[in-house]
């Protein structure tokens, strides 16, 4: 069973039933396809229903930022995060928590790639002769593919990433950038190791024009969060349930759609160095 809901149902649902509502929703940083996110979180949903004994709905948006503003709103009340929205989130909602991460979150990494038409070659240094070249971000507020990769731009660069390319742009997610310089419409690009290294493994022909030249030093990233608030609406113990659940996940194929080998805890202060970055360049105050 495909148990989704739209943004606006989900808001209309939890303003109708109020803090009684037995219907945990959860949403996720819209880094793939939508198709792609609806086809894993359903299946998600569906096992942390059977966990739970609760309704649990998944609730797609549209934007990094949206998922920020839903999991505020109460609209979602746990959320797949990346390592700068959860900092977002986590700052505005009092009490909220990371409780779990993927087994390889702790060490994530971002890959820069380059259309073959460039000629740049996979290196241990930073790729210096991309200088000059077009380049695109994934969303705007992605960790893997926005905040490492221009934090590393400027610390190896000594320069904005304005200022070392000769255009910059953002593709709004990582599926996007591998697409848009395997096509050529961009040289180099900046993206979540694990979608590359997925497309790879699928055989996609992206990845036949778009080879990894660089990849970034190790950081955390993606992060299940959840709200402070959960446990007066669905028991004592909720919200500890709920990462007991996520932890206890293991289920190969489940896993694999994340890519994940399997979850781990996570608390708030794992993401601190990604808040510091964060407020360095300007991202968050």
């Amino acid at each position: 069973m495909i148990r989704t809901a739209s943004l606006a149902l989900a808001l209309s649902l939890t303003t109708a039933l109020g803090a009684s509502a037995q219907t945990l929703y959860f949403s996720a940083i819209p880094d793939e396809d939508e198709t792609r996110l609806v086809e894993r979180f359903s299946k998600v949903a569906d096992y942390l229903e059977g966990e739970l004994g609760v309704d649990v709905q998944f609730v797609p948006v549209k934007s990094y930022a949206a998922s920020v503003t839903a999991f505020r709103n109460d609209q979602i009340q746990l959320a797949w995060f990346g390592g700068l929205t959860g900092v977002q989130a986590r700052l505005a909602v009092p009490e909220a928590r990371a409780i779990a991460q993927g087994k390889e979150d702790p060490i994530f990494v971002s890959y820069f790639i380059a259309n073959t038409e460039t000629g740049l070659e996979p290196s241990d240094s930073f790729p210096a002769e991309a200088q000059g070249m077009s380049f695109t971000f994934g969303a705007k507020t992605s960790t893997s593919g926005r905040l490492m990769p221009e934090y590393w731009i400027r610390e190896e660069t000594g320069e904005a990433p304005e200022a070392f390319f000769d255009r910059v742009g953002f593709s709004g997610d990582h599926s996007q950038t591998l697409r848009l310089v395997a096509s050529g419409a961009w040289q180099v690009g900046a993206l979540n190791f694990a979608v590359y290294d997925k497309a790879v493994a699928e055989g996609a022909p992206e990845v036949e024009t778009a080879k990894v030249i660089w990849q970034t030093p190790p950081y955390p990233d993606y992060n299940w969060t959840i709200r402070g608030d959960v446990d007066a609406r669905f028991g004592d113990g909720f919200a500890d349930k709920v990462q007991a659940a996520l932890i206890g996940m293991d289920d190969p194929e489940l896993l694999a759609t994340f890519p994940r080998e399997a979850f781990i805890p996570a608390a708030n202060e794992d993401f601190q160095p990604i808040e510091d970055t964060a407020k360095e360049l300007g991202l968050i105050e």
